[in-house]
């Protein structure tokens, strides 16, 4: 897989190294020619000094032939231009986006070209709320079209005792894992709900609603990590 990386400060460059040890071919794009120069010797990917906000520093850099682009400067503005170029102009297939300020997170949507972004202290939230929560519904991460969305099954959960055949999950919504006593289970239709396992679920935004009533019930929470807010229905 070809990924272009914008930035290369701590956070870009420990992706980079990270993709390249995992056998991709990676392109860090930096323009501080004398950051650069001290950091490609020991990192050995492709450099391009550049200005990953200027068009034509893109078409040099070959931003067409990648697969995924990750904006990760330091500054949201950036960001969000890297990541609008890279999907209006060049038609990246994915694109992922650092999120450096919380309150910028409403701006990091497909509008701007942005199929992934990530925010430390929203993940962060959501990863709290994902180990005390019982009986809520957790927004783990948001994708363009779907989220990825886990319930710690309380006892008086309408799924405990049934089997996922029985659920309902609608047509347009997956059960990708139960973690029970510290091992994952491979979900299957003969799979019983415990109290106590931790489901995750793939959703989308028309879905999460009729998930949220099959693992929860009618009246339960919904954290949404991205947002930072708790809202009890």
């Amino acid at each position: 897989m070809k990924v272009a990386i914008a930035g290369a400060g701590n956070v870009g460059t420990y992706i980079a190294a990270d993709l390249k040890d995992a056998g991709h071919d990676v392109m860090v794009i930096e323009q501080n020619p004398d950051l650069v120069a001290r950091l490609r010797k020991g990192l050995d990917v492709k450099w391009v000094i550049a200005d990953a906000c200027e068009v034509s520093s893109l078409h040099t850099a070959g931003l067409a032939e990648v697969d995924v682009v990750v904006a990760a400067t330091g500054d949201d503005e950036d960001n969000l231009v890297i990541s609008l170029l890279a999907k209006q102009e060049f038609a990246v297939p994915r694109v992922v986006a650092r999120v450096n300020h919380p309150a910028n997170q409403w701006l990091f949507n497909e509008t701007w070209g942005v199929d992934v972004s990530v925010s430390t202290p929203h993940l962060l939230t959501a990863l709290v709320e994902e180990a005390v929560s019982v009986g809520s519904l957790v927004r783990l991460l948001q994708f363009q079209d779907a989220r990825l969305v886990e319930v710690t099954l309380a006892d008086v959960s309408p799924a405990v005792d049934t089997p996922i055949s029985e659920l309902g999950v609608p047509r347009d919504a997956t059960i990708v894992a139960i973690v029970r006593d510290r091992h994952v289970i491979v979900p299957r239709g003969e799979t019983m709900m415990q109290a106590g396992d931790e489901v995750l679920v793939l959703v989308t935004p028309e879905t999460e609603e009729a998930v949220k009533t099959l693992l929860v019930g009618a009246a339960g929470a919904i954290v949404t990590g991205p947002a930072g807010v708790i809202e009890i229905d």
